[in-house]
C-alpha cells in the first residue's frame, strides 16, 4: 500500500467541467446528499474545494454556507486546506467532495477539519473508486494523465480508518455509479454489483468520547476493591 502523503504536486480541477463526465459525477453525488442534507443542522457548513463549491446544499438545513478554497470563482474564503483560517470548533458541518483525491497529504486535511469541526459536527467524504471503470482509466495511457484518471483514489475501507484513528463513527458508506457517463444512481448494475461504482461516500460524525471501551477499565470502576478491606483481612490471618 502507497502511503498516503506524496512529494508530488497533485493539481486539482477548478470546476467539475475539467473532468471527464464531470457533470455526470456531480448529479450523481449530489443524488446521493440530497438524502442526508435534511438531516445535518447547526450553524456553518464549510465547502472545502472548487469541487465541494459547485455541489448544490440548497436542501442543507444549515443556514450559513462557505466555499473555502485557494483559487477559484463562487469562492467566499480563499485559504490553504492544510491551514484553515478558522477557529477551533467553529464548524458544524464540512463536505470534502474529491478534495482528498486531490491532495498532497490527505491525513494533515482530516486532522485540520478536525480542528474545526465542532464535537459531534458531521463530516461528509466523497472520493472516486480504485476497483471501478473510472480506476481502470489508470492504465489508459490516452487518458490516464487527465481528469479523474490522474487524482488520488482510495478505497472505501482505507478512509473509514483515517476516520476511525480519529475518532469518528461511520453512520452510513457507499458506492454508486457505476457507469461514468450515467448521472443517475440507478439500474441493474447499481442495484447488484454497488461495490464497482465510480464513487465512494462516506458520512461520518465527530464523537468526544472513545467508540470502543476499554473492558479491563470498566471491570476496575465496577469491582474496585478498597485498601482498608484488604488490611483488615491481613490482621485477621495474623491473629490480631
Amino acid at each position: 500500500m502507497r502511503a498516503a502523503r506524496t512529494e508530488t504536486i497533485v493539481t486539482s480541477p477548478a470546476s467539475w467541467n475539467e473532468l471527464s463526465y464531470g457533470n455526470s459525477y456531480r448529479r450523481a453525488l449530489e443524488q446521493q446528499l440530497d438524502l442526508w442534507w435534511p438531516k445535518l443542522f447547526g450553524l456553518h457548513l464549510l465547502k472545502l474545494g472548487n469541487l465541494s463549491a459547485e455541489i448544490d446544499t440548497s436542501k442543507c438545513q444549515i443556514a450559513h454556507h462557505v466555499n473555502a478554497s485557494e483559487s477559484g470563482n463562487n469562492i467566499q474564503v480563499y485559504a490553504d486546506s492544510l491551514n484553515l483560517p478558522f477557529l477551533d470548533k467553529s464548524i458544524d458541518a464540512c463536505l470534502l467532495a474529491d478534495t482528498l483525491a486531490y491532495s498532497e497529504d490527505p491525513h494533515r486535511i482530516l486532522r485540520e477539519v478536525d480542528r474545526v469541526l465542532v464535537d459531534d459536527g458531521w463530516l461528509v467524504v466523497s472520493g472516486f473508486n480504485p476497483f471501478s471503470l473510472v480506476g481502470a482509466g489508470k492504465l489508459v495511457p490516452v487518458i490516464r494523465k487527465k481528469h479523474p484518471y490522474d487524482s488520488r483514489m482510495f478505497t472505501r475501507m482505507r478512509m473509514i480508518d483515517w476516520l476511525s484513528l480519529l475518532n469518528y463513527e461511520v453512520l452510513h458508506q457507499a458506492s454508486f455509479q457505476n457507469m461514468p457517463w450515467n448521472g443517475l444512481c440507478g439500474g441493474f448494475l447499481s442495484s447488484h454489483i454497488p461495490a464497482f461504482g465510480c464513487q465512494t461516500l462516506i458520512v461520518a460524525r465527530k464523537r468526544t468520547i472513545p467508540l470502543t471501551l476499554n473492558p479491563l477499565s470498566a471491570f476496575k470502576k465496577r469491582f474496585r476493591v478498597r485498601s482498608g478491606a484488604v488490611g483488615a483481612t491481613k490482621n485477621m490471618h495474623n491473629g490480631d
